[in-house]
């Protein structure tokens, strides 16, 4: 589902140039539960980046069911990774003066959506913030928001979930409970791609991606 082969991506700074990806090359099957994992400037997010359609590579090609992300306009990517791609982000990045419901459906593709509230209330049901739907983020336990923000990744019905550590600013129940919320995502036969430096994730994984100075160290 998910191809990426000999992903270079270069930075030029003042002493030379600097490689966050160096010639990886990764194979994702649909449906799997994937871990990137590594230490912080392993190059994970980087690469989480690319697949995200959100980082051009500075040469190889990302691929996603045979589509080469960018070889597509901006415009063409940007509708891609709207109608294909969650993401969630380690700092939940909410718009702090909506609700949680308005946070989930702002950036969404409702176009002929018969009452998006209502399906995205559905949603916060089922990851039990019913109670928490006319709330403001800044009124939401850091749980909470990660909640949210698992429920604005998964109101496009995305085939990809793409997760940036998304535990690494709450505490073991939680950080429990986004990777349950993520394996029942998988469990329905959704892709998932997590980045973290910890070992949390792994239990739900099909596969552990180990990643050192921008390349693969080693996947099982």
């Amino acid at each position: 589902m998910v191809e990426l082969e000999n992903v270079t991506k270069s930075y030029q700074v003042r002493t030379g140039r600097v490689d966050a990806l160096r010639d990886v090359r990764v194979n994702i099957n649909q449906g799997e539960f994937v871990v990137l994992r590594g230490p912080s400037g392993s190059g994970k997010t980087t690469l989480l980046m690319t697949i995200a359609a959100m980082l051009q590579p500075t040469s190889g090609s990302i691929r996603i069911e045979q589509n080469d992300l960018y070889a597509m306009s901006t415009r063409d990517r940007a509708r891609f990774r709207a109608r294909n791609i969650g993401f969630v982000f380690q700092m939940f990045h909410l718009v702090p003066y909506l609700n949680i419901v308005e946070n989930v459906i702002l950036a969404s593709q409702t176009a002929g959506r018969i009452n998006p509230s209502a399906q995205a209330g559905e949603l916060l049901t089922q990851l039990g913030l019913a109670e928490r739907a006319s709330h403001k983020p800044a009124e939401l336990s850091a749980g909470e928001k990660q909640r949210t923000a698992i429920a604005r990744a998964l109101f496009n019905r995305p085939k990809i979930i793409l997760a940036d550590e998304p535990t690494g600013n709450l505490d073991g129940e939680n950080a429990t409970s986004v990777f349950r919320h993520l394996s029942e995502f998988h469990r329905s036969g959704g892709t998932v791609i997590v980045a973290t430096h910890g070992a949390a994730a792994e239990k739900f994984a099909d596969k552990v991606i180990n990643m050192r100075e921008g390349s693969i160290e080693s996947s099982a």
